[in-house]
């Protein structure tokens, strides 16, 4: 605890305020919901929130456990099937904004959340899978990842690509035919990373009040560049530390 908010609210009231007003934003449950659902519940009320199950405006007041909790069918605009949420919204690029969680995630915003380990057959550990996750990474018109910041999860390389950022680097999205624009913010509990315009890795644009530079620096599994102008994250405002709570008393 800082103050009086912990790094995981600051990470996700960061996340949050990523989000704008009218924007259509694919979530991904955990993390990324929980920022979203506050980003509606504070400034973004009109933020159409999309599941993978085929929830279309889905307005839950509590935090859905899943993308299948009910509630976000009862409280959505529109139900469709899942072929259509991913034929007709996401890769038309009708989405403005992909919200990813990551098991790990490299200098050039590649997500794995398949296996780790260098053996898919044997791996040290076998993760959830892709999901939707490759083709929202592909055709979001803009990705956020937000995850906790650690060697573990950010990697000098992922162990498996499950999800594409940048590739290897400049041209690579181009190559592939990946309509977004990809990852553009990575989000932790320690900063905010961006792509550099140039050469696609990751950069240290934002520090959070919790948080040191070094900190940053030794939690991160490559040799970290960090933009010259350096910015310090704005603390959590009363209003949303006081929302963010009670949405998380609702899991």
């Amino acid at each position: 605890m800082v103050g009086d908010f912990t790094a995981d609210e600051i990470m996700t009231v960061a996340a949050a305020r990523a989000l704008r007003d009218g924007q259509t934003c694919f979530v991904g449950i955990g993390l990324p919901s929980t920022a979203a659902n506050l980003a509606r519940a504070t400034h973004a009320p009109n933020l159409v929130l999309i599941y993978e199950s085929g929830t279309i405006g889905a307005k839950p007041d509590r935090l859905p456990l899943s993308i299948g909790d009910g509630i976000l069918a009862r409280t959505a605009d529109a139900v469709v099937s899942v072929p259509e949420v991913f034929n007709y919204w996401l890769q038309p690029g009708r989405v403005d904004v992909g919200f990813l969680g990551a098991a790990q995630v490299d200098r050039y915003g590649n997500i794995n959340t398949t296996v780790v380990g260098d053996d898919y057959r044997r791996p040290k550990v076998r993760l959830p899978g892709a999901g939707g996750a490759p083709e929202i990474a592909a055709s979001a018109r803009r990705g956020i990842i937000m995850v906790r910041h650690s060697r573990r999860t950010l990697v000098e390389r992922v162990d498996f690509v499950t999800s594409v950022g940048f590739g290897r680097g400049p041209g690579d999205r181009q190559r592939l035919g990946l309509s977004g624009a990809g990852p553009q913010m990575l989000i932790t509990d320690l900063g905010i990373l961006e792509p550099d315009p140039d050469t696609c890795e990751l950069t240290l644009t934002h520090l959070h009040p919790n948080a040191t530079l070094d900190q940053v620096r030794e939690a991160t599994g490559w040799p970290l560049k960090v933009a010259p102008n350096l910015a310090e994250t704005p603390p959590p405002t009363a209003a949303e530390l006081a929302t963010l709570r009670k949405l998380e008393r609702t899991r």
